[in-house]
């Protein structure tokens, strides 16, 4: 579904989806009370949403579009996306999967209808990925690997389309006196980066700042990688600190999950939780090896929650994870596996 109240954006949208031969529009409209009143007819696996219109608005309606049907996404594609990136963010902290930019007329071009097919399709509905009971997705058909015994000094926090939503979650249901430094890589543009910080402050009550180079990784805060950089960390005396490089990764990510996991890897000497969230693609899936094989310790994010079980089910599916497991479930399994560590 197609959700803007510009004709012109609707009928070009529509016409491009409803080209390819996998895709099918169920439905227009040109307010969010119409697409409500749509979606209750016509379900749709993907809303495609903007968020300034007239009436009670996209984002007023989010929750209650997400509401309508358990297997829908949304897709934000709004103008507000390029610049207003805490109207964007604050929709995908509330459940929206994705945000795509939305250019003027005659600006639809190859590159932008590749990204926006790819993005649909991976959050459309799959075979391998049906949304059935909690159970099923958590223990069916992935052996969780045994819990590392080396006590953790850091969490590291992986994620993609979907996570944000997740992340927020999680990070409420950690207790103010968590006090293991956290560091976050979600794939995000740069100008999302600041508005984002500030929400996981929002999400956690503890300090979140964008890394530098020569940042210091101290307990109580949460570390977030730039949007043109990936997060490293390294030992220097007795604490750690942070280094940014922009060296292309296999998966063709900036920031990159993977040069977090496997320099936390090296630094702590595999004292290291990471936490695989929600996302497209398979990126964290290398460096989580790398650091299950120094003796740390995988969570991944289980199926029934994830909007694209790209990321997560990578990790679950190569036998590392320890528990697969929705993010308030990840929350408790980190106090858990953290002990009397976490609490200074």
């Amino acid at each position: 579904m197609v959700v803007d109240d510009s004709l012109t954006v609707r009928s070009i949208l529509a016409r491009l989806i409803g080209a390819e031969p996998d895709l099918e529009i169920v439905a227009t409209a040109s307010s969010a009370e119409l697409a409500l009143k749509e979606l209750r007819k016509s379900p749709a696996d993907v809303v495609l949403l903007d968020l300034e219109m007239p009436g009670i608005g996209g984002l007023n309606a989010l929750p209650e579009i997400l509401s309508t049907n358990d297997r829908t996404q949304v897709l934000v594609v709004s103008s507000l996306t390029q610049d207003g990136a805490e109207h964007s963010l604050t929709a995908l902290s509330m459940g929206a999967a994705d945000t795509m930019p939305k250019p003027r007329a005659g600006e639809f071009g190859k590159e932008y209808c590749s990204a926006l097919f790819a993005k649909i399709r991976a959050l459309g509905p799959h075979e391998d990925a049906p949304r059935t009971t909690l159970a099923t997705s958590i223990t069916a058909p992935f052996k969780p690997l045994l819990v590392s015994n080396k006590r953790p000094e850091l969490l590291a926090i992986g994620a993609s389309t979907g996570g944000i939503h997740a992340m927020c979650i999680l990070l409420r249901n950690l207790p103010a006196h968590f006090n293991l430094p956290i560091l976050v890589t979600q794939h995000l543009p740069g100008s999302f980066m600041q508005v984002f910080a500030r929400q996981l402050e929002l999400a956690s009550s503890r300090k979140a700042v964008i890394a530098e180079n020569g940042t210091r990784i101290e307990g109580g805060g949460i570390f977030v990688a730039p949007g043109d950089g990936h997060l490293n960390i390294y030992r220097t005396g007795d604490g750690l600190t942070a280094k940014i490089t922009r060296q292309t990764m296999p998966s063709g990510c900036l920031p990159s999950v993977d040069p977090m996991l496997e320099s936390a890897a090296q630094a702590t000497e595999g004292r290291t939780l990471a936490i695989i969230l929600s996302g497209m693609g398979r990126d964290g899936s290398s460096g989580a090896r790398v650091l299950a094989d120094s003796g740390g310790t995988i969570f991944a994010q289980d199926q029934q929650s994830s909007a694209v079980w790209g990321m997560p089910g990578a990790v679950s599916k190569s036998g590392i994870a320890s528990a697969i497991q929705p993010p308030e479930k990840l929350a408790e399994s980190i106090m858990a596996h953290v002990g009397a560590s976490a609490w200074k």
